[in-house]
C-alpha cells in the first residue's frame, strides 16, 4: 500500500484533471451510501465527531473518515483531519493511503468550477470570494480551468485576511483585491462563491446583478447559511446532490417560508453531467448553486490521484 501525503495528494490533483474527473464520476455513478456519524467523548468531556463516507464502484471501493475536535484551537491545532483509504473492490487489497483533508478541499472547489461550467456565464472574469479559508484559497484556480476569470475580489470578516488572501492571489497572477464594502463587491461580481462558516445571511439577493451565478459551499448543517430568501427569489437553483434539500440551513429556511419548492430545483450535478438536466438558458437568467458534498466526489479525488502515482484505471466508466 503507497502513502500519499499532504503534498503529494496536492500534486496528483491538479484542477483542469480533477475536474473532468468529477464530471466523469458523475456521469458514471457510483455507490454511496449513508455516512456514519459517531460522536467520541473523552474523559476530560471533549467531544470528537468523527464521519465516515463510504463510496465504491465496481473498481475502486474508498472510505474516507473525518475527525472534527472543536477543542483543538485551544491546543493550537487544525479542528478538522481526514484520512482517506482506497482500495481495489474485487480483492480488498488496500490500494493507498491518502491525505483526506486535501482530497475533500480540493474536490469541494472543483465541485464548485463544475457546476460553473454549466451555470456561469461563458465570459464570467470577476470572482468574489466571500470568505478567505481553505477552500476560498483554491477556488480562484479551481474556476480558471472553466472560465476566464481574470480579476478576484476578496471579502471577509478580518478584513486583514482578506488583505493576506488577496496578495497571495496576486503572487497567482490574479488581479486580486480585498474588499471592505460587501454589497458593492457583489454588485460587480460575475461569480459569487461564499467559504464560510456562517450561520446567519451574509449575502442579499437585492446585491446580485442579472447573470451572476451565486455558489454556496458553507452550509451544510439545518443551522447554518450564507444568503438571505431573496437570493433564491427567481433564480435558477441548482443543488450537487439530492440529499443537500435535507441537510443544508440555505435551502431548508427559504423551503419552509415558501420562497421554493423541490420541484423548482432544476438539476444535479449527476442531471447535469448526463445532459438530463440544462443548464444555464439566457445571459440574464441568475442561477445558484448549493452544494454539502458527497462521497462520490472523494472517490473520483481518490483514483485519481492513485491513478496518477500508481499508475490503475481511475476512469470510472472503465467498471
Amino acid at each position: 500500500m503507497r502513502i500519499l501525503d499532504a503534498q503529494t495528494t496536492r500534486e496528483a490533483l491538479p484542477f483542469e484533471r480533477l475536474v473532468a474527473a468529477l464530471r466523469a464520476m458523475f456521469a458514471a455513478g457510483c455507490e454511496v451510501p449513508p455516512r456514519h456519524v459517531h460522536e467520541i467523548v473523552t474523559p476530560g468531556g471533549d467531544a470528537l465527531v468523527s464521519l465516515i463516507m463510504p463510496a465504491w464502484t465496481a473498481r475502486h471501493y474508498g472510505i474516507k473518515t473525518i475527525n472534527i475536535a472543536p477543542g483543538n484551537a485551544a491546543r493550537g491545532l487544525p479542528g478538522l483531519h481526514a484520512a482517506y483509504l482506497l482500495f481495489d473492490a474485487a480483492t480488498g487489497v488496500p490500494l493507498a493511503l491518502l491525505d483526506g483533508s486535501v482530497i475533500t478541499s480540493r474536490r469541494t472547489a472543483a465541485a464548485s468550477a463544475l457546476a460553473a461550467s454549466w451555470l456561469a456565464r461563458d465570459d464570467a472574469r470577476h470572482l468574489l470570494l466571500v470568505g478567505a479559508g481553505a477552500i476560498a484559497r483554491l477556488l480562484p484556480a479551481a474556476y480558471r480551468t472553466v472560465r476566464p476569470i481574470e480579476r478576484v475580489t476578496v471579502w471577509a470578516r478580518r478584513p486583514e485576511a482578506a488583505q493576506a488572501l488577496a496578495a497571495e492571489l496576486r503572487a497567482q497572477d490574479f488581479d486580486a483585491v480585498a474588499a471592505t464594502d460587501l454589497a458593492a463587491a457583489v454588485a460587480g461580481a460575475d461569480i459569487v462563491s461564499c467559504a464560510t462558516l456562517a450561520t446567519e445571511p451574509i449575502v442579499r439577493g437585492r446585491w446580485l446583478r442579472a447573470g451572476s451565478h451565486l455558489d454556496l459551499i458553507g452550509s451544510f448543517t439545518p443551522a447554518m447559511r450564507e444568503a438571505d430568501d431573496a437570493c433564491f427569489a427567481g433564480a435558477a437553483l441548482y443543488v450537487d446532490i439530492d440529499e443537500a434539500l435535507q441537510k443544508s440551513g440555505e435551502l431548508l429556511g427559504p423551503m419552509s417560508r415558501g420562497v421554493f419548492e423541490r420541484a423548482d430545483v432544476r438539476g444535479t450535478l449527476a442531471a447535469l453531467a448526463r445532459g438530463e438536466a440544462p443548464g444555464r438558458r439566457s445571459r440574464t437568467e441568475r442561477t445558484v448553486f448549493k452544494s454539502v458534498g458527497t462521497a462520490l466526489e472523494d472517490l473520483a479525488a481518490a483514483t485519481l490521484a492513485c491513478g496518477a502515482r500508481l499508475g490503475i484505471d481511475a476512469d470510472p466508466e472503465a467498471g
